[in-house]
């Protein structure tokens, strides 16, 4: 039977290997073809023809034409595989501005198709470069950086693949490229990751000590021990000895642990987002058989649905803490930190029941395995959930045990966070003064730890402080350093030109 391919993402066509099959007629159809295609959970004839035929004398006879005319042209057709090519937008070269809500809609689809492509491109140069295949890493790469230049973690890809090909002068001009984009377009110098991609040396090892499962776990646990103890840069070494030592071993499942804990401590202890911290995770799912249960596994794609949730990519996000969620099965503990990273997602989707469900199964789970930590961060991001909803006595509650839990754990790291949305919540409810204080503590902790996440969160708590006193001159003036830390520097500019600040 021949292949037939339909292609929504750039100029709509319906594709045989053998024959030319017919096309729907009109760009109607297409379109009630590809808003069906996007509905997974299904979508009303009434709630289609509103958005599609808001003017037509007879809305479900259009709506009715158009299903016939897909009928006609998708006979016999079974709809099912992946799609093979990434080029171009939904419905490219169809305008629909006589339908103002399905326009909004397509935008909206077309940037999300758009994330989600340049997401799969980049996770899948990283997971052919982990795989000892830097060839295909390139390829996707240099695809990745055509749709988005200033995509800067796809160039520390392409820099590291280049090396690893032993084409070091073209890796070389990767970087230099680089550098004159981000100087030339936003006066910024060579982003840190690039500039590591090419100049990072893998640490030496003392040549007397052996490379056994006892001095990897011995690195391992010293490392743990100094980040405990906020010995961060000296636990970063100690944790990348352990790669280093554990690679030297036939264990494969060694060589996955300290590549976990490596990038699991870069992430949530100096701040990691790049291309280092995901490398370590897909060469780690290389050495650990992704499939079945497995501690570590679900790990890794644990802390990648984390990298995409941070990183805006909620699609690529569900699919990472699907399979984590997959390999944990039988591991509470585990499943604990999962569900916690479910209800962030949720929470930012504003799916807030979900994530209000999320957040309580994984305290379930963490107050059953006494990981008092993961309790304590699972009830303070529930009570973010709250605060965002209006409950204001449930969100303080929840706070208020999160922040008694930090004080027993002596967690210094992630009180930042709370004690900033705690001082929210006082604000939501006109306690000012209360509010001041915490926000105030928020700010300094975070800023004594170089946690720029967390500096954000408490200056646009500040910023909204201030204009609860009703001195905007204040607010406005953390406006450009929010926009700096959060979006692009440019925008930073503008603001600061438009503030005058």
């Amino acid at each position: 039977m021949a292949e037939t391919w339909i292609r929504l993402l750039g100029p709509p066509t319906i594709e045989s290997s053998c024959t030319t099959p017919p096309q729907p007629k009109g760009r109607k159809a297409w379109a009630v073809l590809a808003y069906l295609a996007l509905q997974p959970e299904g979508i009303s004839r009434s709630r289609t023809t509103m958005l599609l035929f808001p003017d037509a004398a007879d809305p479900l006879g259009a709506l009715r034409w158009n299903l016939s005319e897909l009928r006609r042209t998708l006979s016999g057709v079974a709809i099912s595989g992946d799609p093979r090519r990434f080029n171009g937008q939904l419905l490219e070269g169809l305008t629909f501005a006589d339908t103002p809500v399905f326009d909004s809609w397509l935008a909206d689809q077309r940037y999300r198709l758009e994330n989600c492509v340049q997401s799969l491109l980049y996770e899948r140069a990283l997971a052919a470069l982990a795989s000892g295949t830097p060839a295909d890493a390139v390829e996707l790469a240099t695809l990745a950086l055509r749709r988005d230049p200033f995509h800067a973690d796809c160039t520390a890809v392409l820099v590291k693949a280049l090396v690893a090909l032993g084409e070091h002068r073209r890796a070389r001009d990767e970087v230099t490229k680089c550098a004159d984009l981000y100087r030339r377009e936003l006066g910024l110098p060579l982003p840190a990751e690039v500039r590591r991609a090419l100049s990072d040396s893998v640490p030496v090892a003392d040549p007397e000590v052996h490379a056994t499962v006892a001095t990897v776990r011995s690195y391992l646990d010293a490392g743990s021990a100094s980040l405990s103890a906020g010995a961060v840069d000296r636990g970063l070494d100690q944790l990348r000895l352990a790669v280093v030592l554990a690679q030297r071993t036939v264990d494969r499942h060694l060589v996955a642990e300290s590549l976990v804990t490596l990038a699991g401590a870069l992430i949530h202890q100096a701040g990691g987002r790049g291309a280092e911290v995901a490398d370590f995770l897909h060469r780690a799912l290389s050495a650990e058989a992704p499939d079945g249960v497995s501690r570590t596994a679900a790990a890794a794609f644990r802390e990648l649905g984390y990298l995409s949730v941070q990183r805006g990519f909620p699609d690529r996000a569900a699919g990472w803490l699907e399979r984590a969620m997959q390999a944990a099965r039988g591991i509470p503990d585990e499943q604990a930190r999962i569900l916690a990273i479910q209800g962030m997602l949720a929470s930012d989707t504003a799916h807030y029941g979900d994530a209000v469900t999320a957040f309580t199964e994984s305290g379930r789970l963490a107050k059953a395995a006494r990981n008092r930590r993961q309790q304590a961060f699972s009830e303070a991001l529930l009570g973010r959930v709250h605060l965002l909803r209006g409950d204001l006595e449930l969100a303080a509650a929840c706070l208020d045990r999160a922040l008694d839990w930090i004080a027993e754990e002596h967690w210094t790291a992630f009180e930042p966070f709370v004690a900033g949305v705690r001082g929210e919540t006082y604000l939501a409810a006109g306690w000012l003064e209360e509010a001041a204080a915490l926000i105030d503590r928020s700010w300094v902790m975070a800023d004594l730890a170089g946690d720029h996440c967390y500096m954000a969160l408490a200056a646009g708590a500040q910023a909204r402080l201030f204009l609860a006193h009703g001195d905007l001159a204040a607010a406005a003036q953390s406006v450009p350093w929010l926009a700096k830390e959060i979006f692009n520097p440019a925008l930073a500019a503008f603001l600061a030109r438009r503030h005058g600040v």
